[in-house]
């Protein structure tokens, strides 16, 4: 038998450093999964304002369909000219011009979630999203920093990086010390077999060996001296990582504040051009505007409809980026599932 005293901690501090390396690879797959699941939800969200826009354009366009059609009407009667009937057919043009890029925008989309999901582009199980089917919280999680630095995935495991550099620092540090072993042997010593089995025949043997490094020349110390840069490397990482999670939720938060303001602003456009384009319509039915004062209110309603899907969808993805920000909530499962193993260790020991 052969023992190694850890009289500096040499094997402690590495039996840290892979407990630590153990972490890291933990946090790591947390957070893929939160970059996943973020994903998924942007990918959801820009999926439902696409469809939204597809929906409000073609809304746009059948309006602008009857208008031609009471055009044609006119031009048949001698009621307007034949510039008008062509300035709407234009216009109805360009409306339906731009529903192909965005129907190649939501099957790219949907492409993408059903990767996400696990399953191939051709999937047709997947649910269809829409903006009706999602709804902003009630509270934001929002935290204070020092919490914050105990939930983001990245965060903890550029912690779990300073702490193995930190380990490998005394790895580095107890191997310029002595190294203590004891060593220990029973046996039997016989020239027979039959002898091997007697008492009087019993060996044994108890030793201690002191191993102290010399002439290494300078290695042991270059090597504690590389171990303590990676440690400052680390650290600076740590303070890096730090500060961009607080850049994000600064980000987040501003980006919310913002998003309500041009979501009110947006809305009341798309109220007031809606107005307006009623009252275009019957003032032209009653001659009391030009056909081009008519267009002038169909191009503000609908770019006004586009711009309102935009800002409800903008809002939603920022919210999402904000639970990302913070953590995503990863830590309640954790807490959970740990919760759950003490009740079952609990009750094992209770049957015993």
């Amino acid at each position: 038998m052969s023992y190694s005293l850890d009289l500096f901690g040499g094997a402690r501090r590495q039996l840290e450093a892979l407990g630590a390396q153990v972490d890291y690879q933990r946090y790591q797959w947390q957070a893929a999964y939160l970059a996943l699941t973020a994903n998924l939800v942007t990918a959801s969200i820009k999926e439902a304002s696409l469809r939204a826009q597809i929906e409000a354009t073609e809304r746009i366009a059948g309006d602008q369909r009857h208008q031609l059609d009471l055009l044609n009407q006119q031009f048949e009667l001698g009621g307007v000219n034949q510039a008008a009937v062509l300035a709407q057919r234009t216009t109805l043009a360009q409306t339906l011009a731009a529903l192909p890029p965005l129907r190649q925008a939501l099957d790219v989309t949907r492409h993408q979630i059903a990767v996400l999901a696990g399953q191939p582009p051709s999937d047709g199980s997947l649910p269809e999203f829409r903006l009706s089917d999602f709804s902003l919280p009630k509270d934001l999680p929002v935290s204070l920093p020092s919490a914050l630095v105990r939930q983001r995935p990245d965060i903890l495991a550029a912690d779990a990086t300073l702490h193995a550099a930190s380990a490998k620092v005394g790895v580095a540090t107890a191997l310029m010390y002595p190294q203590l072993n004891i060593t220990g042997s029973y046996g039997t010593d016989a020239l027979t077999p039959a002898g091997a089995f007697r008492a009087g025949n019993a060996i044994w043997s108890l030793g201690a060996g002191l191993l102290q490094p010399l002439f290494h020349g300078g290695q042991l110390l270059s090597q504690k001296r590389a171990a303590e840069a990676a440690y400052d490397q680390a650290a600076a990482q740590y303070r890096q990582t730090v500060l961009q999670a607080f850049q994000n939720v600064a980000d987040s938060l501003r980006a919310l504040d913002n998003d309500a303001h041009a979501l009110n602003a947006q809305a009341d456009a798309e109220r007031a051009a809606r107005a307006s384009l009623d009252l275009s319509q019957q003032q032209y039915r009653l001659g009391a505007v030009s056909y081009l004062s008519l267009l002038d209110s169909q191009r503000q309603y609908q770019q006004a409809v586009v711009n309102l899907v935009q800002a409800q969808a903008a809002r939603y993805a920022d919210t999402a980026a904000l639970f990302q920000a913070v953590g995503g909530g990863w830590w309640h499962d954790q807490s959970k599932q740990t919760q759950q193993a003490d009740a079952a260790k609990a009750s094992m020991e209770k049957n015993r």
